[in-house]
């Protein structure tokens, strides 16, 4: 797993518990090309190629269009990227951990560049938001 940037202008981390197992959190963070189906935030994603590490990825979120690689994929444990938007640089992380037949989601991200840079409270603020409402949609995703 690549490590977020402790040091970057911009992070967040968050977690939620689910009330499923792993596996159907798995399949719904993975399954990329099908997220627009209940992420409501993003407008398109597309894999190109294999779910593992190396294949590149391009979506589309709060009108930004975004490139990136999977740096880690452990099947209902963790998956992660990284992304290049506007001049930027992102780390974004997904660890799953199955605890009594309910599921812990820890989210994490950096962003570093000179936009991040210049916008830090901007940035951080709209990067806390939108991994919060991510988790809060694969929640309710999950356990309807």
């Amino acid at each position: 797993m690549k490590n977020i940037n402790n040091s970057a202008p911009v992070k967040c981390r968050k977690k939620i518990i689910i009330n499923v197992n792993c596996k159907k959190v798995w399949e719904m963070i993975s399954d990329i090309n099908n997220w627009t189906s209940w992420q409501t935030d993003i407008i398109s994603a597309k894999l190109n190629g294999e779910l593992k590490p190396q294949t590149t990825f391009d979506w589309k979120t709060g009108g930004v269009k975004i490139h990136s690689t999977l740096h880690t994929v452990e099947p209902y444990n963790l998956l992660g990227w990284t992304g290049k938007a506007f001049g930027t640089f992102a780390v974004h992380n997904w660890k799953i951990t199955e605890k009594e037949r309910k599921t812990e989601v820890l989210v994490e991200e950096s962003m570093e560049g000179p936009l991040a840079k210049l916008f830090k409270k901007f940035f951080n603020k709209n990067l806390s938001k939108g991994i919060q409402t991510w988790l809060d949609l694969l929640k309710k995703e999950c356990e309807n």
